[in-house]
């Protein structure tokens, strides 16, 4: 059990030396996400939960996000199923764009303060049938993580603050949509997203959480600051 949290955090290391973002510009970058403000807001906080604050996620983690999901969409039908990152809302939004392109959005999203949604009361029924304080449950999975189950604590990589290691292309969680962060851990665990690399980082952390465990972290991480 130890084994697997030391292997997962070092996977998670090791995945993100793995990626250099390029140098951004944000005044360029500026100029370039007209398109993106419909879903994600202009400062890249979104008005609607079915779509991810942008907002302060650190360069790296941005670029690398960008890159992935235009590699799925621009892929060969064959290959979908291994190349990127899917994100079918996203289909066609990054044609025609280049990697400084890219590089310049992430900057300048990189740069804008997220908004914080904040977490609700929350009772979640756990695999024994009990109802639980689900604040109380996140916040024992994002500091400690489930020992029995071998689930690691968030903070390794995304802090105690929920602000992530932007150098290390580590996004900021904090403050996110609860919904969003529902959505990709169970994308994670059940394999629909595998863009964090051949260490399998994020798929080694969701694959031995329960639905509720994943409500639970996922709404405390929402009030995260």
């Amino acid at each position: 059990m130890k084994k697997h949290v030391l292997h997962t955090l070092f996977a998670c290391t090791i995945a993100v030396l793995a990626h250099s973002a390029s140098a951004g510009n944000a005044d360029a970058g500026a100029e370039k996400v007209a398109v993106c403000a419909a879903c994600h807001g202009t400062d890249g906080n979104s008005p609607a939960a079915a779509f991810p604050k942008i907002a302060g996620l650190g360069e790296a983690y941005l670029l690398k996000q960008l890159e992935d999901i235009q590699a799925w969409d621009q892929a060969a039908a064959a290959d979908k199923a291994t190349v990127g990152r899917p994100v079918l809302e996203m289909t066609g939004m990054l044609a025609g764009l280049n990697n400084q392109d890219l590089a310049d959005m992430a900057a300048f999203y990189a740069g804008q303060a997220m908004q914080i949604t904040g977490s609700a009361e929350q009772q979640v029924r756990i695999n024994s049938g009990v109802m639980v304080d689900g604040l109380a449950l996140g916040e024992q999975l994002y500091r400690a993580g489930n020992h029995a189950t071998g689930v690691p604590a968030c903070t390794g990589c995304h802090s105690p603050s929920g602000q992530g290691n932007a150098p290390a292309g580590y996004p900021r969680l904090g403050g996110q949509y609860a919904d969003y962060i529902v959505k990709q851990l169970k994308a994670f665990r059940g394999g629909e997203r595998m863009n964090d690399g051949e260490t399998m980082a994020m798929r080694l952390v969701a694959k031995n959480m329960s639905d509720a465990e994943i409500t639970a972290v996922a709404n405390y991480i929402a009030g995260l600051n």
